[in-house]
């Protein structure tokens, strides 16, 4: 687990085509109204339908009066480090200490040269940057002059000036080994984006930013970690960022607090305000609280790739509560055999768990009881119109006071809402945390398979509910039937629910998974 306890950052990256110039800026203004920290653009200077990135960063800037601004990322090759010096530290004076700077090495050098760039060869673009750093810092220093020998840019007594307002981060994009390793060396943060280095890739192209930082006599959370991400919130949260808000929260939480990732940026498409307003209103607060959760146990951030500390203590294992089965039950359906699941190794009594660790587990139970609540919503609502106490009407405007709430929503539609994010729960645990658990500690296996099959049962179930739905459509008076299958929905969840937690707490507050 690498958490470098960095303050976690949202933002945007904006279309820059010069035919909607204005819904770029106007889409700068409604990240400052939604209370996000950041927000860039992409530097293409040889592409002939965009902006002028320098250009619309200060156009924007102007229209905005707190969110930060930065090339995302500034195009080296096209923008000599010594005049880009004295841009972004102007635009910082101009702002108030509002700018930061992606920087890049350069790529699609045919159209680099055609812009009367010099072509480089990746030894050569990576000797570039690092001379380029040199300079930018230079400038930005309070020295009387500033020199700099290098090969591709130098300085021999340039007056350094103006001084920016803060101190600007040279946030630098690149993936290939030898660039990590330059940006372990010597830049502020890394800007990464998920398109070209998915999740996956993370945790090893830290490792060696890591390595070289600390061989540089640097700490490892000197350099922060910025992330592009692009998704869409249609899907059922098998791939990444393609789901729900929740399963944008749970992932993004997970990058923060296991890759160190603490800078988000949100690619944002021209139009695309719903989307925006989505991250900004329920996947930006949710991944803040989850995160500052996970580190309310530690005074200071976990070194790099170290487990959470286990304490060996004589005393009772002090976990999270699993919420238990009552045994109640509304249907004389019955999907398996509660006596024959199998249980995780014994815990060990001289264990004592850490606030961090028994967050974990505890999170697991936080979710579970927001789908216990919803479940009893949806049970009530039916209740009500099965005795016909409520029409459909009363009963629409009902649901949509409820969290789950969406536009024109009928008694169906918030049932089939609710069996969407029951699957999509299942399915975040299937692909990602029961693996990660089962090598983790091999004895959990056959629980871990249970829980699995179970999941399997409960989709069954929720098609069930989905046919009750579909015939209630044209019966009216089949309310009856939807009735039935959701308690069959209620007798199997609960139960599922409180057989994972039985299980899975300790595990969760013991392991290093997520």
């Amino acid at each position: 687990m690498t958490d470098y306890g960095h303050e976690l950052r949202f933002g945007t990256f904006l279309p820059a085509e010069a035919g909607t110039a204005a819904e770029s800026v106007r889409l700068a203004v409604l990240t400052e109204t939604l209370g996000l920290d950041l927000t860039s653009v992409q530097d293409h200077p040889y592409q002939g339908r965009f902006l002028d990135a320098w250009t619309l960063l200060s156009v924007v800037a102007a229209a905005t009066e707190r969110i930060s601004v930065f090339p995302n990322v500034a195009n080296l090759p096209l923008r000599p480090p010594a005049v880009l010096a004295r841009a972004a530290a102007s635009l910082d004076v101009l702002t108030g200490g509002r700018v930061e700077l992606g920087l890049g090495a350069g790529a699609f050098w045919d159209a680099i040269v055609g812009m009367g760039g010099t072509r480089r060869t990746p030894g050569e673009s990576l000797q570039a940057l690092a001379e380029a750093v040199a300079v930018l810092r230079a400038l930005w220093s309070d020295e009387r002059s500033a020199r700099v020998d290098g090969e591709h840019y130098a300085l021999r007594g340039a007056h350094p000036g103006p001084a920016p307002a803060h101190a600007i981060g040279i946030w630098i994009g690149g993936y290939k080994p030898k660039m990590l390793s330059l940006v372990g060396r010597l830049g502020d943060g890394w800007l990464p984006s998920s398109p070209y280095l998915p999740p996956e890739q993370l945790a090893d192209a830290n490792a060696r930013i890591d390595e070289a930082a600390v061989a540089a006599g640097r700490r490892p959370a000197d350099v922060v970690r910025l992330y592009n991400i692009a998704g869409t919130f249609a899907g059922r949260g098998q791939e990444f960022l393609q789901g729900p808000p929740k399963v944008w929260v749970e992932q993004l939480a997970e990058l923060a607090v296991t890759e160190g990732m603490s800078g988000f940026i949100h690619m944002v498409r021209a139009g695309g305000d719903d989307d925006l307003r989505r991250f900004a209103a329920e996947v930006v607060p949710a991944v803040r609280e989850l995160v500052a959760q996970e580190r309310s146990g530690a005074s200071k951030p976990a070194a790099p790739s170290a487990p959470a500390p286990v304490i060996a203590v004589a005393a009772t294992a002090n976990l999270a509560t699993p919420t238990p089965d009552d045994g109640a039950r509304l249907s004389a359906v019955r999907l398996w055999d509660e006596a024959e699941r199998p249980a995780g190794p014994a815990r060990d009594p001289a264990l004592r768990y850490t606030d961090r660790q028994k967050a974990k587990g505890q999170h697991l139970i936080d979710v579970h009881n927001h789908l216990r609540g919803e479940l009893d919503q949806l049970r009530d609502l039916v209740r009500q119109v099965a005795a016909g106490s409520l029409d459909l009407g009363r009963a629409r405007s009902m649901i949509n006071t409820m969290a789950l709430r969406q536009n024109n929503w009928t008694l169906g539609t918030y049932c089939e809402s609710y069996c969407r994010v029951v699957t999509t729960h299942h399915t975040i645990e299937d692909v990602s945390l029961f693996p990660a658990l089962r090598a983790a500690d091999p004895r959990l296996a056959p629980v871990v398979d249970r829980l699995e099959a179970e999941h399997h049962v409960i989709a069954d179930v929720l098609e069930r509910v989905d046919a009750a739905l579909v015939s209630l459509v044209g019966k009216p008076d089949g309310i009856g039937e939807v009735q039935e299958a959701v308690d069959l929905l209620t007798d199997t969840l609960l139960s599922h629910l409180s057989y994972e937690e039985r299980e899975l707490v300790e595990p969760l507050s013991r392991l290093n998974v997520t």
